[in-house]
């Protein structure tokens, strides 16, 4: 079995090749064909998946089995101001993969954002709502779905929140720096979602990615909260002597609209290969136990 992953060197990329490697996840061991599968990580200076050509030939040369896409230009703000570059990465970077699975008849674990959703809701949204996408990352995310339903027939999509993970920066280092630095921090009390460690992501794509079961998949840690009570476990699990303080959206004006409501229902999950996350909180205290050995 071959495994192609792109954006390699991000959060849940260089997690799911590090599970590969190891076997397992926190949450427990991954399928034996995955030990001797072939397995290549990817990132922007191998490959330029906005460029179509180069895509089918880099996957036509490797023929994978299996393709886990995580590359995306994640950052929100940034997407607003750069209208192309993020339709160039979140869509068509996404239409270029989905094209060359197609070719090579390969399955493709695509993953997407709660951003595809308005975020007005009230409860947690399922795999079939409707979407409304109020930002270019969110328009540009879902224009990407749309692609990998398109041309793929063998597409899984995979929507996840509020992404924390061993490598590269985070909510969760973030808050821990500033409350190292700081004696009160502010943090907005108006948005919730569901905070999921990278770890418990990639354990549940691995087993999706050996099934038949194509479509939609939500995947986020179990219980929602808001920015400021993530915060606040934070800083109570990391030992550190911070206050910190609800404040409202209004307080830091953004380029791009945030949902104040994105929590998500891992429904597709519980009726096909099951749901293992595990509660926010247990995750995250896991995680910070782990970084601050």
């Amino acid at each position: 079995m071959k495994v192609l992953i792109t954006g390699a060197r991000g959060q849940l990329g260089s997690q799911i090749i590090d599970i590969i490697k190891k076997g397992e996840s926190e949450i427990g061991n991954i399928d034996f064909s995955y030990k001797n599968a072939e397995i290549k990580g990817i990132d922007v200076e191998e490959l330029d998946i906005t460029d179509e050509n180069a895509v089918i030939e880099y996957f036509g040369a490797f023929n994978p089995d299996i393709v886990i896409n995580p590359a995306a230009y994640t950052d929100v703000d940034g997407c607003e101001t750069n209208e192309e570059l993020a339709y160039k990465v979140n869509s068509l970077g996404a239409r270029n993969i989905a094209i060359a699975c197609e070719k090579c008849k390969s399955k493709l674990i695509h993953i997407s954002t709660d951003y595809v959703f308005s975020g007005d809701g009230q409860v947690p949204y399922r795999e079939y709502d409707l979407t409304n996408p109020m930002s270019v990352y969110g328009k540009t995310k879902l224009l990407g779905e749309e692609y990998v339903r398109q041309f793929c027939s063998r597409g899984f999509i995979v929507r996840t929140a509020w992404l924390y993970g061993y490598n590269g920066q985070n909510f969760v280092k973030t808050i821990m720096k500033l409350a190292k630095k700081r004696e009160k921090i502010d943090v907005v009390n108006d948005q919730r979602g569901n905070p999921t460690n990278a770890e418990d992501l990639a354990h549940h794509i691995l087993k999706i990615a050996l099934t038949e079961e194509y479509g939609i998949y939500h995947c986020t840690g179990k219980g929602e909260c808001s920015w400021y009570d993530f915060a606040c476990k934070i800083v109570e699990y990391a030992g550190i002597a911070c206050t910190v303080s609800p404040v409202t959206s209004e307080k830091f004006k953004r380029p791009a609209k945030r949902p104040s409501f994105s929590s998500l229902d891992n429904m597709m999950l519980r009726c096909t290969v099951g749901d293992d996350m595990r509660e926010w909180e247990d995750a995250l205290n896991e995680f910070i136990t782990r970084i601050t050995k």
